[in-house]
């Protein structure tokens, strides 16, 4: 079971930030989740929200604002002090840094409210400028996003289709996945069931759970032999499983 720190160690650390990309891999995580949108000039940039408000102390949407403008912004707001400013990163930035680091990164495409054009192509090529075709997969809520991504990448790179909890792909995620070419399905922890992990198995379809933070959970999903688990405190899975070998 792989360990994935959601938007970095955002349970510790400023979410989405290089700080808490660099704190996950500190703590031996095996792969990062993160969000990409574009800036009004094209930029691709790592932030969850399509605005700035509730992370950073800016305001506005990303679409809206230039790259030169989103950098103006202190991203670890809500630590209140606690870190010293930091800045929303380019997706570029991660990637360069993300290559020379022994981890993969699951990058969630952010076009299920705002559609940025070319984000799939763009996306892409920057991965393949730093050398990462082979340490990435893809995940979107929007499963069109996702259909352009397995038009793009080689078919080695998987994608990941993200759910919500009132998504009608519940009953048969195996089969949908398997149809639609997506190699893996992300569902939240709340929304998984034995039937679904069933379906998934029988279709060959991987699973990465989403937001996976208490004990209970974790041990649930290592008996369902799930491939992975998203998290906000990466540290708590890796030593359990390491006390595990």
């Amino acid at each position: 079971m792989k360990v994935m720190a959601h938007r970095g160690y955002s349970g510790a650390y400023p979410e989405n930030t290089m700080l808490a990309f660099r704190k996950a891999v500190e703590v031996g995580t095996h792969g990062i989740e993160l969000d990409v949108h574009a800036t009004k000039d094209g930029v691709l940039v790592v932030h969850h929200d399509e605005r700035l408000d509730r992370t950073t102390d800016g305001t506005g949407r990303i679409c809206d604002l230039s790259f030169e403008e989103l950098r103006r912004f202190n991203a670890a707001k809500l630590w209140a002090g606690r870190y010293a400013p930091e800045k929303v990163p380019a997706f570029e930035e991660y990637c360069e840094w993300a290559a020379g680091e022994d981890i993969f990164t699951n990058i969630e495409i952010k076009t299920d409210n705002t559609y940025y054009p070319r984000i799939e192509e763009k996306t892409w090529e920057t991965v393949v400028k730093y050398g990462l075709e082979k340490k990435v997969l893809f995940s979107s809520f929007n499963h069109f996003s996702l259909t352009r991504m397995r038009r793009i990448v080689p078919e080695y790179v998987e994608l990941g289709a993200l759910v919500e909890h009132e998504s009608g792909v519940k009953v048969y995620p195996g089969a949908y996945c398997e149809a639609a070419g997506f190699q893996c399905y992300h569902p939240p922890i709340t929304a998984l069931s034995d039937e679904n992990v069933r379906d998934c198995k029988t279709h060959g379809v991987k699973i990465n759970v989403w937001t996976v933070n208490d004990m209970a959970g974790l041990e649930k999903l290592y008996s369902w032999d799930v491939e992975g688990i998203i998290t906000n405190y990466p540290s708590v899975p890796m030593a359990w499983l390491a006390a595990r070998k």
